[in-house]
């Protein structure tokens, strides 16, 4: 069986003396009174609950599944699932980072999103609940009006209520532009909305007496495409004027889909048939309404994957300590032994580093991106919050494809460690392996998040956001250009954002004669990028590390943070060079096999 210990040292470390958060929020007022004690406090307790009421709910909830009672559309979760909700919500974590005007605590969203990592390592299928809800409590906050506000956010606060986002449709995923679903208007302000989605995670279940959509759906006036979107919000129990449930809404779960992983989360198709909404923000603005929460499920899902690596990790290497075959090619370790522990193998280690590396460079962006987001809502200084926001926005297509690529390619290796235990189910590790491929698919796939950032993101702005961040990479190589001792850590990002900017202009040169060149480098091109702020991450916590040595601390923390910082740039930021050519190849290559595809 597969054990966890929330890595809350690792947490601390770049909260604290990487980010210096605490710093951060004394410039907010919403957050000027958070110190390190309270976010070291609320660490450690979501920590145990991730531990020790969600973990162990994690492989029985994976072989049990979801179950669909196909005459009252109602649905079973896994044993436990319910109760552990209900331990959520009365531990207030739901509530966490909400707005204490709904009934929230109002603590930074830095502080919610380790909460997050530490839940999607002990069970992702069981977090997903809980964590949609979080979405379309912040696309409500942003577009919602204010009856609407004082119907659901407090519900959504508390965790009374849970809600999901419904966007996919059968004949379309990311295109949104082709939705039927209809919404007729009655004329009392509510609309009849009728249609089809699939897809919708945690969209039937019995944690709560109500469950909040939000739906895309077409006004009887809307032009076509992805201009004539609205957005509405369908409860499944319609809210009386005084707040109390009325009768159930015509939307109905019909099937569960069967899927690869997180088996113990409800992936529902939804029938809608004239179940009633409301409009949320304005007519035919729904798309731009519904990025909100679509751009925190991107968050999100990197935080997903984050989670699992942590996980996988974690498993792996207790098994290579423990785990004897062989003996090591330099001459016999454990002499009184048999064979040699596993670890002692290069290649091990190679696998058991790529896993580390990529969780502590998730972990620093994710809390990096925590942190600009609530600079962007919170910061006194309008430029400030103007620059988090366009900083994030960059970030966030990185987000959810690097670290969800990483997270499967970290998986798959940690899987590899166990051999033939890997795939073993009771070791838990062929779990994280199928968890981890989902993410790299929904909430728009790794390919469409590379569009977005080289498409709109990167060229759309004239390379603006782009420089924001090679000024924080220009930053840290001036800081520490002349110290001998970061040379290794700093001479490699000085050098890729040197020619970032090269890089850049040649596609979106290309790009300008012909879109496809565009498409054909923008994979290549996100990985690229995201070994730049990986590169920039590493960069600061090496920084921090040699600081603390040379200040004459022992502590073997510091030593280890250095040694995955140099196993990251000797291993892993290399693949920049292939990627690079690779994205110059263009686009002929592909385009040009009418033959091999016919």
């Amino acid at each position: 069986m597969p054990t966890y210990t929330p890595p809350l040292r690792d947490m601390q470390f770049v909260m604290h003396e990487v980010f210096h958060l605490t710093d951060e929020f004394k410039a907010m007022p919403r957050y000027a009174e958070v110190d390190v004690d309270t976010v070291n406090a609320v660490l450690q307790e979501a920590g145990r609950f991730a531990a020790e009421v969600t973990f162990p709910l994690n492989i029985s909830g994976d072989t049990e599944g979801c179950q669909l009672d196909t005459a009252t559309h109602e649905v079973t979760t896994p044993k436990g699932f319910k109760e552990a909700y209900g331990k959520y919500v009365e531990g207030g974590w739901a509530a966490l980072s909400c707005d204490p005007e709904f009934g929230g605590q109002g603590l930074p969203f830095a502080l919610n999103q380790c909460l997050y990592e530490m839940l999607n390592s002990a069970n992702q299928a069981w977090t997903m609940y809980p964590g949609l809800s979080h979405g379309a409590y912040e696309a409500l906050v942003a577009h919602g009006t204010d009856e609407q506000k004082k119907t659901y956010l407090p519900k959504l606060t508390s965790g009374e209520w849970t809600g999901t986002m419904c966007l996919t449709e059968p004949h379309c995923g990311t295109d949104l532009g082709l939705l039927r679903t209809k919404a007729e208007p009655v004329g009392d302000g509510t609309y009849r909305i009728t249609g089809n989605k699939i897809f919708i995670s945690a969209g039937e279940h019995g944690f709560t007496d109500n469950i909040v959509h939000l739906v895309l759906a077409r006004l009887p006036d809307a032009p076509k495409g992805s201009k004539g979107i609205s957005l509405f919000v369908v409860p499944k129990f319609k809210v009386s004027a005084d707040g109390s449930l009325g009768e159930r809404n015509p939307i109905f779960c019909t099937a569960l889909e069967h899927k690869m992983g997180i088996h113990g989360n409800a992936t529902c198709a939804l029938a809608l048939d004239g179940a009633v909404g409301t409009l949320v923000g304005e007519p035919h603005k729904g798309l731009a309404a519904m990025f909100v929460m679509m751009n925190a499920a991107r968050l999100g899902v990197g935080n997903q994957s984050l989670g699992l690596t942590e996980v996988a990790f974690q498993n792996a290497l207790a098994y290579a300590k423990e785990r004897l075959q062989m003996r090591s090619l330099s001459g016999k370790k454990a002499k009184d032994k048999e064979a040699d522990p596993i670890i002692v193998h290069p290649d091990v280690r190679k696998m058991l580093l790529t896993a580390r590396a990529y969780a502590d460079g998730a972990r620093a962006l994710q809390v990096l991106c925590s942190l600009l987001v609530d600079k962007a809502h919170h910061h006194p200084d309008e430029k400030v919050r103007k620059d988090s926001d366009q900083l994030v926005a960059l970030l966030t297509p990185i987000v959810k494809a690097f670290v969800t690529d990483n997270g499967f390619a970290a998986t798959n290796a940690c899987m590899q460690v166990f051999g033939g235990h890997g795939y073993i189910k009771e070791w838990g590790m062929e779990q994280f392996v199928r968890d981890a491929r989902i993410n790299m698919i929904y909430e728009g796939t790794n390919t469409v998040q590379s569009l977005d950032l080289l498409g709109r993101k990167v060229l759309g702005d004239q390379g603006a956001a782009l420089k924001k961040l090679g000024k924080l990479v220009g930053q840290l190589v001036q800081e520490e250009g002349v110290n001998e001792a970061m040379a290794e850590f700093i001479n490699p990002i000085a050098l890729l954002g040197e020619q970032m900017t090269k890089f850049t202009t040649e596609i979106g040169f290309k790009g300008f004669q012909n879109p496809d060149e565009v498409g054909a480098a923008a994979v290549d091109y996100l990985r690229v990028a995201g070994h730049l702020v990986f590169g920039y991450l590493f960069a600061r916590m090496a920084q921090v590390a040699l600081r603390k040595i040379a200040e004459g601390s022992t502590d073997p923390f510091y030593t280890a943070k250095l040694q995955t910082a140099r196993f990251y740039f000797a291993k892993l930021f290399p693949e920049i060079h292939s990627l690079m050519r690779t994205a110059r190849a263009g686009s002929k290559s592909l385009m040009d096999t009418d033959a091999v595809l016919a």
